[in-house]
């Protein structure tokens, strides 16, 4: 929206698109804050209560939680009561003249308020709706959905963790943010068909499929292999070596995805009599005999540091690299030239947040407006949606 409250055009390709977003937590705010960062003007609808981000705590940076700063930049913020019908018809005025529209409540929630795809799409026929749900909207329609749910029933928690220990979660909610970005990638589509058409459609998402998905390898090793996958820590059930190693002082991740590069790996390494002795030469070889091999290397590696091997097995053009903490990761891409932080806002509200990974060379991605606060443009929001000026 422009100062007066009208549509406004931005730069980025998804400019002039309006987004309604009627989600929350991670995986649909992840997805509208990247369409967001593409020009799309997106208006975030939240509960007078707000998103439950907003109190998810510590950290914080000026007592805001850092959860929610991170997913929703570039977004205006409306509170409506739906249980309100003065403010249902706020929101589905809204939805009429959006362009795309995300919700993620259990399925069939937003029928309660005449906000579902069929009355939507009713009004406004080339609306892109997409659906995040957990379980899906058949037999799992409901079930609550959550992240950590998420890992533990598809397998994933299976697969993580000390070969002899309990099963772990990801660092982060891995799947949230699959399914954010499969939704986005649906609704790009969707407005492609657009495009050919003129008709919108219903794109739904659920996190279960995401990681169906998303496991790529371990869930072909289950549906085309009949093999069911289990814990090996940190090795690769199909790749040796390709997994943390130590070394003089810390442990360094070397990935040899190929028997070149295993090669060279033992060149540098200083043990090129590895490369050819008949247990390792293949990697169906090394992963046969991967605990004869892993202690060879080990002890080639103790003769350096990890940030020495690092530099010698990358010049030689070998996958790998030191274990970083997430201050490491950023001063690594920093060093890179990949410029991971940018900031947006101004003054008293400028917030850091971390870069969109997509680079464009004629239409980059705009950071324009932080996070908002809870219904910090509710007024400018409802005058524009009360006016005809617009109204497609």
């Amino acid at each position: 929206m422009a100062d007066d409250g009208s549509a406004a055009t931005t730069g980025g390709p998804l400019a002039g698109l309006l987004v309604a977003d009627f989600s929350r937590v991670l995986a649909g705010p992840y997805a509208t804050m990247l369409l967001a960062d593409l020009g799309a003007e997106v208006v975030k609808v939240e509960s007078p209560q707000g998103d439950e981000t907003r109190t998810w705590t510590p950290p914080t940076r000026d007592e805001i939680s850092t959860y929610y700063l991170g997913i929703n930049r570039g977004k205006r913020s409306i509170a409506l009561d739906l249980r309100d019908p003065d403010d249902v018809a706020v929101a589905k005025e809204l939805a009429r003249r959006a362009d795309v529209l995300i919700e993620n409540l259990r399925p069939g929630g937003m029928a309660k308020y005449g906000l579902d795809y069929a009355s939507v799409a009713a009004d406004n026929p080339a609306l892109v709706y997409a659906s995040i749900s957990g379980f899906g909207s058949t037999g799992g329609a409901h079930v609550p959905g959550y992240d950590l749910m998420v890992q533990a029933v598809s397998g994933l928690m299976s697969l993580t963790g000390p070969k002899d220990g309990p099963p772990y979660r990801a660092g982060i909610s891995m799947f949230d943010v699959m399914a954010g970005k499969d939704a986005l990638i649906g609704i790009l589509a969707a407005l492609r068909h657009r495009d050919a058409t003129g008709r919108g459609q219903h794109v739904e998402l659920s996190l279960l499929a995401s990681a169906m998905s998303g496991m790529v390898n371990q869930s072909s090793a289950y549906v085309a292999g009949g093999v069911v996958p289990h814990r090996m820590g940190n090795a690769h059930p199909s790749v040796v070596p390709y997994e943390p190693l130590p070394t003089a002082d810390n442990d360094i991740v070397i990935a040899a995805a190929n028997d070149g590069l295993y090669r060279k790996v033992c060149q540098v390494l200083g043990v090129p009599e590895l490369a050819d002795d008949p247990r390792f030469v293949r990697n169906a070889d090394r992963t046969e005999h991967r605990e004869e091999l892993r202690p060879l290397l080990i002890e080639a590696l103790a003769t350096k540091g990890a940030d020495e091997w690092f530099e010698l097995l990358v010049d030689a053009g070998v996958p790998c690299g030191p274990i970083n903490s997430v201050a490491g990761g950023f001063a690594i891409a920093e060093r890179f030239g990949l410029d991971p932080v940018v900031t947006v806002g101004e003054g008293e509200r400028a917030v850091p947040t971390t870069r969109n990974p997509i680079r464009f060379s004629d239409t980059p991605a705009t950071y324009e407006l932080p996070p908002p606060e809870l219904d910090e443009h509710g007024d400018e929001l409802r005058r524009w949606l009360a006016s005809p000026e617009g109204r497609q």
